[in-house]
């Protein structure tokens, strides 16, 4: 697990991300011993000290849900981190607004958005794991990163929050059973576009969160039941699944909406003050 003391590091990254200041350099950089063990007793830490400020954790954002990286990156899977109830905010008619002015370098992405119906250690299927879930929803998840220029290995990424600073969540479609087969496949199909102040900037599918956001619900929950038994995916928990185009910089002032094709949810804006 390398020599940094998780507490020690929760305490520097929560000052980092609290004081708009950006690290020295990766924990891997200063710890190449520096592992996933490591890394998720770091986030364990920041999830405590949360708790202890009056925050309520309410579920898990994904990171890496592409395997085409895992190889190079040495992973065995995806990793993720917590979300907490002042980082997710519901847009009123699929419309929100958010200060970004407390964040040091934030990109906007576009994710589909699970709420669990009840409890998912792993599933086989797509449709396996709808089965678990409430509702799906489209969302912008707000990332911000305090290592210089965005350099980092995916510990790292694990230890600080994975990144996330902000989940926007749109209008839920309910997840009956009879409609899960017919979901399992758009999800896996679904087209979406992303515009800044109305012009296009980039395009991506449901494919890019691991071939579908339902697949990469499954694989979070098989990989949280491997290194985590204790801490199932519950009932009542959002998953946000991956972003489904590339990373994009953010800046108040700008006008971000996502639409999307093959799958019956309405397009989603965020204006950033």
């Amino acid at each position: 697990m390398g020599s940094l003391d998780p507490a020690e590091i929760a305490r520097e990254l929560t000052a980092a991300y609290a004081n708009r200041q950006f690290l020295p350099a990766p924990l891997t950089a200063r710890d190449p011993a520096f592992d996933l063990a490591a890394a998720y007793a770091v986030e364990a830490e920041l999830a405590r000290l949360r708790r202890d400020a009056g925050r309520t954790t309410v579920g898990r954002k994904v990171g890496y849900a592409n395997k085409a990286v895992w190889r190079a990156l040495k992973l065995e899977t995806l990793v993720w981190a917590h979300m907490y109830d002042d980082t997710v905010h519901y847009a009123a008619a699929n419309e929100a607004a958010l200060d970004i002015a407390r964040m040091s370098s934030p990109k906007i992405e576009p994710e589909i958005v699970f709420k669990m119906r009840g409890p998912l250690g792993g599933a086989e299927d797509a449709a396996g794991a709808l089965a678990a879930v409430e509702w799906i929803a489209l969302g912008f998840e707000i990332i911000d990163c305090v290592y210089p220029d965005w350099k980092f290995q995916p510990t790292d990424f694990v230890a600080a929050f994975g990144l996330h600073a902000a989940l926007i969540v749109g209008a839920p479609l309910p997840v009956e059973p009879a409609i899960i087969p017919k979901l399992a496949e758009q999800l896996a199909q679904f087209k979406v576009r992303l515009t800044k102040n109305g012009q296009p900037v980039a395009e991506g599918s449901g494919k890019n969160s691991l071939r579908s956001p339902a697949l990469c619900l499954a694989e979070l929950a098989s990989a949280i039941s491997r290194r985590m038994p204790d801490e199932l995916l519950a009932g009542g928990e959002l998953v946000s699944s991956g972003t489904l185009t590339e990373s994009q910089p953010i800046a108040s002032g700008e006008s971000w909406t996502a639409t999307v094709e093959g799958i019956d949810l309405p397009a989603l804006t965020l204006r950033l003050t």
